[in-house]
């Protein structure tokens, strides 16, 4: 098991440590100060209509052994009340987490999945992560936490686990780049490229680059596995497989992996 140390955070995120012992190791990080329990470590992210950094006391009742807050006010009793726990200060909490995140990631020697696609991703993601399980003890994605907040997250929850399958969603160019290069692959799955977020995005050329962003995470050697019915993918697959180590699967283009004789029954177990 790799842990985190607050003397690690204090250098990664240039943090300010307002009372705790830097020797001390946190995990367990969450964001809902009303989730927390004893021994966790609570991380105040800022939204729209409030900032979570404000319900550090909360969390601290509930059992929280640290707490990761932006620069809110603390004044001196308050310091004094919690000497006995961890108050961690940074100018912003959600690149702070990416950034402790990267950081324990690294740690690990192990295969790490990552998930990505118009459609199909949750349902990829759990398939993969039932047959990796068979052999190994698998950290996977955990409901919706496929964003800049969930993926780091869920890197966070890594134990003592021998691989990971992380889901990466994106609703505009270059939030794949920021999840991937936390998240560091060793392989790479494309489900497909839709139409979903074509407002924002202007084009399934562009949906397509958004999603090859993925990619920026592996090492050259790291494999790259996509839909190749895909129109859009089975191009690119054309264009780059000279290039790239790419492994397909299909149904009607010639590919590495082929569903064959197929059936669609009702009730079948």
């Amino acid at each position: 098991m790799e842990k985190i140390t607050v003397s690690e955070i204090q250098k990664i995120c240039n943090a300010q440590i307002v009372c705790g012992n830097l020797k001390e190791t946190l995990d367990n990080f969450k964001k809902d100060a009303r989730e927390i329990q004893e021994g966790d470590t609570f991380v105040g992210i800022k939204g729209e209509k409030y900032n979570g950094s404000m319900f550090y006391e909360q969390a601290f009742s509930n059992g929280a052994k640290a707490c990761i807050i932006d620069n809110i006010k603390i004044d001196q009793n308050e310091v004094e009340k919690y000497k006995d726990k961890i108050i961690i200060q940074v100018e912003d909490t959600i690149k702070a987490i990416q950034e402790i995140a990267k950081a324990k990631r690294k740690k690990y020697n192990i295969p790490v999945i990552g998930v990505t696609g118009s459609v199909g991703k949750t349902s990829t993601k759990d398939i993969i992560a039932s047959v990796m399980s068979k052999k190994y003890k698998t950290l996977k994605t955990i409901g919706n936490y496929n964003n800049h907040i969930g993926v780091p997250l869920t890197i966070l929850r890594l134990e003592n686990e021998e691989s990971a399958v992380i889901e990466m969603g994106m609703n505009h160019l270059g939030e794949i780049r920021t999840l991937t290069n936390i998240a560091m692959p060793t392989m790479a799955v494309i489900t497909n490229v839709g139409t979903a977020h074509i407002g924002v995005l202007g084009s399934r050329e562009n949906i397509l680059k958004a999603k090859l962003e993925i990619l920026e995470g592996m090492e050259k050697e790291g494999i790259a596995v996509i839909n190749n019915d895909n129109d859009l993918l089975h191009k690119w697959y054309i264009e780059n497989k000279d290039t790239r180590n790419i492994m397909t699967y299909g149904i009607e283009n010639e590919s590495d992996i082929m569903a064959k004789n197929i059936e669609l029954t009702e009730n079948r177990k």
